[in-house]
Order: C-alpha cells, then sequence, then structure tokens
C-alpha cells in the first residue's frame, strides 16, 4: 500500500471515531467541532488559513474554510462532516472505528461523506511546493444531514467565494450538475368533537382530511404534468404522503387530524411558488367545509439544484471522467455553493447506495482515481 494511502486511511479512521451525528431527534444530534477541529489542525500543518464559523452559540456545531492562495478565482472542495443516527447491532463492526476487510473500508461516514477529506487533502498535498495562482479551499460543513445549516450560514455570510466547487458526496465519481430539491409540510385540520351518533354534534377533521389527501394527490399529477424532466430516474416531482393521525375513539367525532408529506422539485419548478399554490388549495376545502385547515413546514427546504450542461465545470468533469453529467434524486448542499456564485458539481468516491446503511463502506480501489481527478481540477483551477 503507498505510503499517502496509508496516511488517508489513518486520517479516515481518526475522523470516524470522533462523533459527529446530526439530527432533527435532540436525543441523537451532536456536534462536529471535535471533527472541525481535526480537520483545521492538519490543514494549519499544510500553510492553509483557516477560518472556523461557528453556527450555533456554544461553538459546538461549526464550518471551516481553509484557505491556500489568493486570487479572484480558484477552487473549492467541500464535505459535511455529520453523519447520519445508526444502529450499532445491524454492524457487522463497530461503526465508529474504520475495518478494512474485502477491499473496502467499514465505518460510519466511510462514504457519505467523512471520506472525501482525506483524499482532498491527499490532492492539495501533491501541490505543497507549488506557489498557486488562485485560492485552493477545502470547506467542512455542519448539519448537512440534518438542518443545513451549516451551508445556509455560509451563504448567509457570502463566503467562500471561488470560481467552481466540488461538493463529494458519493456518487461513484460520476459528476451530478442536477438533483431534486425537497420541503417537508404538515397539514393539520381542526374541527369539533362531538358525539359520533349525531354528525351535526360536530365537524370531522378526517372527512376533510380526506379531502385534502384527495386535493394532494390530484396535485401531484399536476406536478408531473407542469415539471417533468428526462434527466431524472423518476422524471416528475414526488409528493409522498407519510403520515398520518387523527382521531381519539371510533365513538366520536374526530376533532383534529395532522398529515406529514414531503415534495422533491425538479429543477423546473420553484418550492415556495408550489408551497403557495398547495395552501390556497387547501384554504379553498377549509372555507367549503367550514373548518380550519393550517399548514406549516417541517424543515427549512432545500431548492432544486442544476448546473448548466455547458458551463465550464461540467464540460471538464464529463472530460476529466469520460462520463456524462447526470441527476441524482437526492438532495445536497449544491444550491448554496451556487448562492455564492459558483459553478457547482457534486462528485466524490464510493456510492450514495452505501449511504445511511449499517456497514457502510468505501471501496478502496476509489481512492487512488479520486485523488488523481481532484489533483486534475485543482491544476485548472488553482495554477
Amino acid at each position: 500500500m503507498p505510503a499517502n494511502e496509508k496516511l488517508i486511511l489513518e486520517q479516515l479512521g481518526q475522523l470516524i471515531q470522533l462523533p459527529s451525528v446530526s439530527s432533527t431527534d435532540p436525543s441523537w444530534d451532536q456536534g462536529n467541532r471535535k471533527v472541525i477541529d481535526l480537520l483545521a489542525t492538519w490543514l494549519e500543518s499544510m500553510g492553509f488559513a483557516t477560518e472556523i464559523q461557528e453556527i450555533v452559540a456554544d461553538g459546538s456545531k461549526a464550518n471551516l474554510i481553509a484557505t491556500r492562495g489568493t486570487g479572484p478565482g480558484g477552487l473549492v472542495l467541500a464535505g459535511h462532516t455529520d453523519t447520519v443516527p445508526f444502529d450499532e447491532g445491524r454492524w457487522k463492526s463497530n461503526p465508529l472505528a474504520l475495518d478494512e476487510r474485502d477491499g473496502r473500508i467499514y465505518g460510519l461516514g466511510s462514504t457519505d461523506m467523512k471520506g472525501f477529506f482525506p483524499m482532498a487533502i491527499a490532492a492539495a498535498a501533491s501541490f505543497a511546493d507549488v506557489d498557486l495562482q488562485q485560492p485552493l479551499i477545502l470547506l467542512a460543513t455542519a448539519d448537512e444531514e440534518s438542518s443545513m445549516n451549516g451551508a445556509r450560514a455560509l451563504a448567509a455570510a457570502g463566503k467562500p467565494k471561488a470560481r467552481a466547487a466540488i461538493i463529494g458526496e458519493p456518487t461513484s465519481l460520476v459528476p451530478v450538475r442536477m438533483h431534486k430539491g425537497i420541503m417537508m409540510e404538515a397539514v393539520h385540520v381542526k374541527g369539533q368533537a362531538g358525539h359520533s351518533s349525531n354528525p351535526n354534534l360536530g365537524n370531522n377533521a378526517l372527512d376533510s382530511m380526506h379531502q385534502v389527501m384527495a386535493e394532494l394527490m390530484s396535485f401531484r399529477s399536476t406536478l408531473g404534468e407542469r415539471y417533468s424532466n428526462p434527466h431524472f430516474e423518476v422524471a416528475f416531482p414526488t409528493l409522498n404522503l407519510g403520515h398520518i393521525h387523527g382521531g381519539d375513539s371510533p365513538n366520536r367525532i374526530c376533532g383534529q387530524s395532522e398529515l406529514h408529506f414531503d415534495l422533491r422539485m425538479t429543477p423546473a419548478g420553484c418550492n415556495s411558488t408550489v408551497r403557495e399554490e398547495i395552501r390556497e388549495r387547501l384554504t379553498e376545502i377549509g372555507t367549503r367545509r367550514n373548518i380550519d385547515i393550517e399548514m406549516r413546514s417541517l424543515i427549512q427546504d432545500v431548492s432544486p439544484f442544476e448546473q448548466d450542461a455547458e458551463s465550464e465545470l461540467v464540460q471538464l468533469a464529463q472530460k476529466l471522467t469520460g462520463n456524462d453529467a447526470i441527476a441524482v434524486a437526492f438532495a445536497t448542499e449544491a444550491p448554496f455553493m451556487q448562492q455564492l456564485g459558483m459553478e457547482t458539481i457534486v462528485m466524490g468516491p464510493g456510492s450514495i447506495d452505501q449511504a445511511h446503511q449499517p456497514d457502510e463502506f468505501m471501496p478502496l480501489d476509489q481512492i487512488r482515481p479520486c485523488i488523481a481527478l481532484l489533483e486534475q481540477f485543482i491544476r485548472h483551477y488553482c495554477l
């Protein structure tokens, strides 16, 4: 095993050992500061200037912006430092320890996406004795797996700035130039409870929720007609009715009901526009049935992402990888990088199929190709 590959595995092992779960469930949610501080230490020793951006008051969650070189252009290599929660009992090895077997590196975050950082550092190290003409920026964020508050904080601060950004999410080193957005919404119907023997004694929330669900399913077909995109495996926006609860007894008129759904919009559509149209449709049902219907967001939405197929970054990525840029269904921090004015793609080692799974792994044979590819991007944008 080459010396730099041994170092990569050592570094990845250290990153995996530092728990950094982010979750909307407070019982799981953790900070990422130890991961950020470790990355900062490594990069400072390589001559990078580091800035730590705290995104919560106690500093336990933070972003890292590590920069070498100056100028108006340059390249950002970006990734998130948090992981999803895990069930240790479903793993064959300790999820918080690197385990190498069968040509694979196992561990929580090995592919999604702590594994990208040692490879990006190795690529940067290849230019340790070179004067960069434009900046090389390594960016590490917090809370991508939950709120994306790390990326949101960067966009709000207006930094970092560069010509191009590569987000190293697992794509098997195939460039991604497009993905769907995501919004999660709750619909609450407040009726009037009463004895079930006489419907006139109340206003049944479940009866109205039935109409709400029918309206959402009808609107789902409308979305497909308006916003289909053949680049996606699932070509249309998806609207999933994922959770419902209502009532307390079969012999009572249901007084309240709540439905949760998610909607994944293609780049042709706008989350806020679609949300308002849904709200208007549900308000009409409430008026017609004389019942209170409220809609609220469960998360801050993530916009759909599209990088122009003819842009310099996409064309270069296709040339260097030999793969056409593709579209994927999962959301990333790419829209926030675009907000900062950078051409952006998503491309990294490992497969998204292994993400969020027990026995998550990174194939060893992805390491050297990833480093070689990143070196070519650095050469193009920074020299």
